[in-house]
C-alpha cells in the first residue's frame, strides 16, 4: 500500500495527547462573548501571575502599542465595547490590526490589558459580574491542567479573536511576515539520545534558530506539517507561512527518541522533549512528542506535533 499523508498519522499510534486541550478550547467557545472576556479577565489576572514580566517584550508588542494608547483613551463603556468586539470577531479598525497579528504578540495584547484592567485604566468585568455555569466549569478545567496545557488553551482562546475576512483560507495563500534567524555563532548544534537522523537534528536547529527556510527545505515538495491539534499543512510554502506565524520563539528542547524503519523504504522517527514559548520562558515546558516519517532520499514526508497528556508520556516510546 503506497504511503500517503492519511496512513503517515497513525505512526507510533500509542502517543497519547492531551485531548483535554481541544475539548476545553471547544467549550470556551460555545460560552457568550461576555462569559468568554469574564474567563480571560481572570486568567491574565489570576493565572497570569506565572506569565513572566519579559513576556512583552519577546512577542514584539511595538506593533500594538499605538492600539493600546487608544484604548487608553476611550471612555469605560468604549473600552468595554472594544473587547466586546475583539471576541466577536466585529468588522473594526482595531479588529483588523490585532488578526495582523503573530500568535505570542496577541498574548501579549491580552496580558497588557489584563495589567492595564488591573491599574484602573481600562474597564474591568463590571462588579458583581456572575459567570454561567458552563463558564464556571470551563474555568474549574483550566485551573486544573497543567502549565503546558494551560498556555495553550489561552492560545486557542485568543488566536481567532478579531475580524479576519480570509480566516478560512489556508496558511499557502495567507501573507506571514518574516523573522530575522539567530546568527550562525550563536546556535547551538541539538543533540537527541537515540537519535542519529540528521534530517531531524537539523530541523530542531533550525527550528530554533527561526530559519525557517532552510527548515522548510528538509521536507519533500509535498510534505505534510501536522501542528497540536490540528490538520497536516501540505506544501512548503503552506508550512514555511505556518511557522514564521506560529514559531518565531519558541524554543524546542528534544530529549530522546528512537528510530525504526517503515514500509517502502521509509523510517519513522518519535522525539519526545519539552518546548518553550516566549511567554512562559523556563518556567514552563509543554511536553511535546514529534512523530516523523522520513521518506528513502531523508526528507520529511511528514511531522506530527503533539501535546502530550502527562509527563509521563516523554518516556513513551514504543511503537503499538
Amino acid at each position: 500500500m503506497a504511503v500517503s499523508i492519511q496512513s503517515a498519522q497513525s505512526i507510533f499510534s500509542n502517543t497519547e495527547i492531551a485531548s483535554i486541550v481541544p475539548a476545553t478550547t471547544d467549550a470556551f467557545y460555545k460560552l457568550s462573548v461576555e462569559d468568554q472576556l469574564a474567563l480571560l479577565w481572570y486568567a491574565y489576572t489570576e493565572m497570569g501571575v506565572s506569565i513572566t514580566a519579559a513576556a512583552p517584550g519577546v512577542a514584539s508588542m511595538t506593533l500594538v502599542e499605538g492600539v493600546l494608547n487608544d484604548i487608553k483613551q476611550m471612555s469605560p463603556a468604549e473600552q468595554s465595547k472594544t473587547m466586546y468586539d475583539l471576541a466577536s470577531n466585529a468588522d473594526t479598525p482595531i479588529g483588523r490590526i490585532y488578526t495582523s497579528l503573530r500568535v505570542n504578540t496577541k498574548l501579549g495584547f491580552w496580558y497588557e490589558l489584563g495589567q492595564l484592567m488591573k491599574q484602573g485604566i481600562v474597564a474591568p468585568i463590571p462588579a458583581g459580574y456572575q459567570m454561567s455555569p458552563e463558564a464556571t466549569a470551563v474555568l474549574e478545567t483550566i485551573k486544573k491542567l497543567d502549565p503546558g496545557q494551560q498556555i495553550t488553551v489561552l492560545r486557542n482562546t485568543v488566536v481567532h479573536m478579531g475580524y479576519d475576512p480570509d480566516f478560512s483560507q489556508e496558511y499557502g495563500k495567507r501573507f506571514a511576515p518574516r523573522s530575522t534567524p539567530t546568527a550562525l555563532e550563536e546556535r547551538v548544534k541539538t543533540k537527541i539520545e537515540g537519535i542519529s537522523e540528521q534530517t531531524v537534528l537539523s530541523y530542531i536547529d533550525y527550528m530554533n534558530a527561526f530559519d525557517f527556510t532552510p527548515a522548510v527545505g528538509l521536507f519533500a515538495e509535498e510534505g505534510a506539517l501536522q501542528p497540536p491539534f490540528q490538520k497536516p499543512i501540505v506544501g512548503r510554502e503552506a508550512i514555511l507561512n505556518y511557522m514564521r506565524e506560529e514559531c518565531v520563539g519558541l524554543k524546542m528542547m528534544p530529549e530522546r527518541g528512537v528510530s525504526e524503519p517503515a514500509e517502502d523504504g521509509y523510517r519513522q522517527v518519535k522525539v519526545t522533549g519539552k518546548v518553550e514559548t516566549p511567554w512562559f520562558g523556563a518556567n514552563v515546558g509543554m511536553n511535546i512528542a514529534w512523530r516523523f516519517l522520513l521518506d528513502p532520499q531523508g526528507q520529511i514526508f511528514f511531522v506530527a506535533i503533539d501535546l502530550l497528556a502527562s509527563p509521563k508520556e516523554l518516556l513513551n516510546l514504543i511503537r503499538k
